[in-house]
C-alpha cells in the first residue's frame, strides 16, 4: 500500500512564508506526477502546482510565489510559500499519480490533508 503523508501547514502572517512537505512511502514502482492541490471553503478544489520529470506547472494565482520541487527518488514533493496572501487560506492536499508495479495502471493517491491560514 501507498501511504502520503504532510506536514508544513499552520498559520501565518501575510507577507509570511511556510513550506509544505509530502512524503510517499510503500510500495512504488515508478512516479508519473507530483502535486499540491488546495480547496478552501465553499470553493471547488483546485490545482496549485505539480511536477514531472523535472517540469513544473503552476497556478495563475501562484506563480512566482510557489515553487514545488522533488527529490531525487522523486518519492517527496514540496512546495515552498513565499509572499502569502489570505486567498491563499485552504487545505491543501497532496496529490501523486504513480505504479506500483511495472503492469499496474497509474492511480492517483491522495494526503490527508494539511491547513494552511493565512492572516492579514
Amino acid at each position: 500500500q501507498v501511504q502520503l503523508v504532510e506536514s508544513g501547514g499552520g498559520l501565518v502572517e501575510a507577507g509570511g512564508s511556510l513550506r509544505l512537505s509530502c512524503a510517499a512511502s510503500g510500495s512504488i514502482f515508478s512516479v508519473a506526477n507530483m502535486g499540491w492541490f488546495r480547496q478552501a471553503p465553499g470553493k471547488q478544489r483546485e490545482l496549485v502546482a505539480e511536477i514531472t520529470s523535472g517540469r513544473t506547472t503552476y497556478a495563475d494565482s501562484v506563480k512566482g510565489r510557489f515553487t514545488i520541487s522533488t527529490d531525487n527518488a522523486k518519492n517527496t514533493v514540496t512546495l515552498q510559500m513565499n509572499s502569502l496572501k489570505p486567498e491563499d487560506t485552504a487545505v491543501y492536499y497532496c496529490n501523486a499519480k504513480l505504479r506500483t508495479g511495472f503492469w499496474d495502471s497509474l492511480r492517483d493517491y491522495w494526503g490527508q490533508g494539511t491547513q494552511v491560514t493565512v492572516s492579514s
